[in-house]
């Protein structure tokens, strides 16, 4: 789980800077999938050791926090790219052990499905109504420490011969709930002019997008008896 996440920006801008910021955000979004799209395929066709996902979050974490050093520089969007290209990569043995399942091709399908739905619905939302989210800053800070300690007593408890698989789930329902809130935040931080960095405003939604996508699969894999 790529739980790490971008400092927001506080100032607000004009409204012409605003719609400048929403189209760069939704362009370079579009983009750095496209590229997580080609990353992942080639991850499949490679099909590296699961290790391979668990470094590419370990490694986003380093380039997240130089990214964020480098926000307004000219290394930001290579370092955009980067960033995303790297967890598209860490997404192929995931992919590829879901896909070897009897029903894989399904649960894949599925779980992209409920992201896209889930994603373009709720920024859809806060696109047209304009609602201000901000409010949600401090309850999706807390559930973000939640979850994290919850990640760590997945990986501790285990070695206590503790079995956690209703744990799993249980965490995967609260990071589709948090990244669900967090486009709804950061949307809204775009839309009313809290984010004036457009390349921080893209990895915002894209780490959302991310994290919906892995925890939904791991959702519906669950109840697909996979």
């Amino acid at each position: 789980m790529a739980n790490v996440r971008p400092l927001p920006q506080n100032a607000h801008v004009a409204t012409s800077d605003t719609s400048k910021v929403i189209r760069n955000t939704y362009l370079l979004l579009s983009m750095t999938m496209l590229l997580s799209t080609v990353t992942a395929v080639i991850s499949m066709a490679i099909n590296p050791p699961f290790m391979a996902y668990l470094g590419s979050v370990i490694l986003s974490f380093v380039l997240l926090f130089v990214l964020h050093k480098k926000q307004n520089s000219a290394a930001a969007l290579p370092l955009t790219f980067a960033f995303t290209g790297l967890l598209g990569f860490g997404l192929g043995p995931i992919l590829n052990q879901y896909l070897a399942l009897p029903n894989g091709g399904q649960i894949v399908a599925t779980a992209l499905g409920m992201t896209a739905i889930t994603f373009f619905g709720l920024s859809a939302y806060a696109l047209t109504s304009r609602k201000d989210f901000s409010f949600m800053g401090g309850f999706l800070a807390a559930g973000m420490m939640v979850a994290l300690v919850a990640m760590v007593a997945l990986f501790v408890l285990p070695m206590f011969g503790v079995n956690v698989s209703g744990l799993h789930l249980a965490f995967s329902a609260v990071v589709v709930m948090l990244m669900a809130g967090f486009v709804l935040y950061d949307t809204s931080n775009i839309v009313n002019g809290h984010y004036t960095n457009y390349v921080m405003a893209t990895v915002s939604l894209y780490l959302s997008i991310y994290n919906l996508f892995i925890h939904l699969l791991s959702l519906v894999g669950a109840f697909s008896d996979d």
